[in-house]
């Protein structure tokens, strides 16, 4: 890691300017030596390794500043770059982080997403559209009905099946006869219809056991896995999206993550958060709850999501940004002008609430898009 170079948190600060602009100084002690200043003899650390404040200003009811820290403090490991752009700060009341400037050299730490958006898109054959999904619900279905649903939701022509977040390995779906009979449910609707449907297992559990569901899943055929990160790690996520044995399209579950964004005062904003951390980690797609749904996030919250997920982010590829929680038929015109075409759009209920057959109630929702 080349010496002597920074990376830069943009922060914003409550309260006045004077009390805003304490905590940026105490921001560029408590990440880094967590030290009374005055006590460090060595003008090294006090210039170097401290943070920096590179910039304040007013916006709003708030204060923003820049803070810049030495490549080193990371050590080369993308933990310890979290760690240093809010690790005890993020305790603190009144301050949120907004967003990440990292270095060449903490891109160079990540391999960020395998696929992105034009590689879903050449995995599932749909390039001008886009991609629907849906999930298998609800919790107590066992192995067959979720088959059977499965089946139906690729005849309709859902490009993402995906298990729902609660779908774990329990004794009325176990995990491993789940995922073989959704897989050839998938792979006979697909040979009938010609579609190519990329099924997503949920393969969030405890510890190591997260990493042998993703290659269960890989063997047995699935196109792509889905992890709730906040529940299996961030880093367990990037350990299956960087390995080459697996090699499977990754999608992000908010599942358990949800403080970490809802206060507008503190935490991190939801274009850092949903963004440009889960690019980092290796998320191809970011599942999300949109707006006007049965979650509380704005439009503003929801356009900065997809902008984090598609903005210039070092050389990293983008990801798909997947609104859900709560979407109908009726808004499908509004959301797709809203989110545009290089979009995943999930519906679970949606799709069961305006008739019985479900299979045709997925040939509507594929219309809709188009």
């Amino acid at each position: 890691m080349a010496a002597g170079k920074r990376f830069s948190v943009i922060y914003s600060l409550t309260g006045s300017e004077k009390e805003a602009m304490q905590k940026a100084k105490e921001i560029c002690v408590e990440q880094t030596i967590e030290f009374p200043t005055e006590l460090v003899k060595s003008e090294y650390i006090k210039s170097n390794i401290v943070g920096r404040v590179e910039s304040f200003k007013k916006s709003g009811k708030k204060h923003i500043v820049e803070i810049s820290y030495l490549n080193e403090t990371a050590g080369g490991e993308l933990t310890q770059f979290l760690n240093v752009v809010f690790g005890n700060t993020s305790i603190k009341p009144g301050i949120r982080l907004e967003k990440l400037i990292p270095s060449k050299e903490i891109f160079d730490i990540v391999k960020g997403p395998r696929f992105g958006v034009a590689g879903i898109r050449k995995l599932a054959g749909v390039y001008k559209r886009p991609l629907l999904c849906s999930a298998l619900k609800p919790m107590g279905l066992n192995v067959k009905e979720l088959s059977e649903l499965a089946y139906k939701f690729a005849l309709g022509g859902i490009d993402i099946i995906k298990d729902d977040h609660g779908l774990a390995n329990q004794p009325f779906s176990p995990f491993e006869k789940r995922i073989e009979a959704v897989c050839d449910a998938i792979r006979k609707a697909d040979k009938e219809t010609g579609h190519r449907t990329l099924y997503a297992p949920n393969i969030t559990a405890d510890g190591l056991n997260t990493i042998k569901r993703a290659k269960f899943a890989k063997e047995a055929g699935a196109g792509s896995l889905i992890i709730s990160p906040g529940l299996a790690g961030l880093e367990t996520m990037r350990l299956i999206a960087e390995d080459d044995k697996i090699a499977l399209p990754v999608f992000y579950h908010p599942a358990f993550h949800g403080s970490y964004v809802i206060n507008s005062n503190s935490g991190i904003s939801h274009y850092a958060f949903f963004g440009q951390l889960m690019r980092l980690h290796g998320a191809d797609a970011v599942i999300f709850p949109g707006y006007g749904g049965r979650f509380s996030f704005s439009k503003d919250e929801c356009a900065s999501i997809a902008a984090g997920c598609r903005d210039k982010f070092g050389g990293l590829k983008p990801a798909l940004p997947g609104p859900g929680g709560g979407m109908t038929m009726e808004r499908i015109p509004e959301i797709r002008k809203f989110y545009g075409i290089n979009s995943v759009f999930l519906m679970g209920g949606g799709l069961f609430s305006i008739g019985a057959d479900i299979t045709e109630n997925c040939k509507k929702f594929r219309n809709l898009v188009r």
